[in-house]
C-alpha cells in the first residue's frame, strides 16, 4: 500500500518487480485491497505503444486514511488559538454553530406531546448519524434516549467540553425539553448517552390545578 501511495498509481507487474514477488501473487493481494475498498483500478492512461496498457491500481480515500491524518491535532490547535485570541465565549459560539449546522432544517416538535418529541428526536439521530456519530434512539421508561455509538470528535472534545455541552444545549432548545447527559465517549465511556425524560401532559378541567 505504501508503494501504491508513493507511486500514485502502479501496475501489478511494477509492484512485483519492486517487491521481488510474482505478479500472480501481487494480483491476489490487490484483489483483496479492492474487495476491502482500500484500492481501485485507476483510469487507463493513453498508450503510445502497441497493445492495451497494463491495469494500474491506486488507493481509495479509505486506503489513504490508513496512513493517518492530523485532523484532530489541527482542530484542537484551531480551538486553542480561538480561545487565546477571542476568549471562552468564542469557543462556545463556535461549538453552538457547529451543532446548529448539523441539525439545520429539523423542525421543532409540532406539539408538546410525547409522539411529536419522539419524532423530532428521531430526526436529530438521523442528522447526527449522517455526520459519523452512528446514533440511535430508544425508549427508556417514560422518555427516550439518544445514543451515539461513535464520536468523530472525541479526542478534541476531551480538551474542549464545550463541544459536548453545545450538543446538549441545541438538542434541548430544539425539542423544547430538558435533556440529561448520562455518559460521554470523551469522558472514557463506550457510548454517549443523552436521556430525554418525557412527562405525559394531562388535560385538566377548568379550575383544576396541575401537580
Amino acid at each position: 500500500m505504501l508503494l501504491i501511495l508513493k507511486a500514485g498509481q502502479i501496475s501489478a507487474t511494477q509492484l512485483a518487480e519492486q517487491l521481488g514477488l510474482s505478479a500472480t501473487g501481487i494480483r491476489r493481494h490487490l484483489d483483496v485491497l479492492v474487495d476491502e475498498g482500500l484500492a481501485e483500478l485507476a483510469p487507463a492512461r493513453r498508450s503510445h505503444g502497441r497493445g492495451r496498457p497494463a491495469k494500474a491500481f491506486r488507493l481509495t480515500a479509505s486506503g489513504r486514511a490508513q496512513f493517518g491524518h492530523e485532523y484532530d491535532t489541527l482542530a484542537a490547535l484551531a480551538l486553542e488559538t480561538l480561545r487565546e485570541t477571542a476568549g471562552q465565549e468564542a469557543v462556545k459560539s463556535f461549538a453552538l454553530k457547529r451543532v446548529e449546522r448539523i441539525l439545520q432544517g429539523i423542525a421543532a416538535p409540532s406539539a408538546r406531546d410525547e409522539a411529536s418529541i419522539r419524532e423530532t428526536a428521531a430526526a436529530v439521530v438521523e442528522a447526527f448519524s449522517n455526520h459519523g456519530y452512528a446514533a440511535t434512539v430508544t425508549q427508556a421508561g417514560k422518555g427516550v434516549q439518544i445514543c451515539q455509538h461513535h464520536c468523530p470528535i472525541a479526542e478534541v472534545a476531551q480538551e474542549f467540553p464545550e463541544l459536548c455541552e453545545a450538543e446538549h444545549q441545541v438538542i434541548a432548545e430544539l425539542l423544547g425539553h430538558h435533556v440529561q447527559p448520562l455518559a460521554s465517549i470523551a469522558d472514557g465511556h463506550n457510548i454517549c448517552t443523552t436521556n430525554i425524560p418525557i412527562t405525559p401532559i394531562h388535560t385538566h378541567k377548568k379550575g383544576a390545578v396541575d401537580d
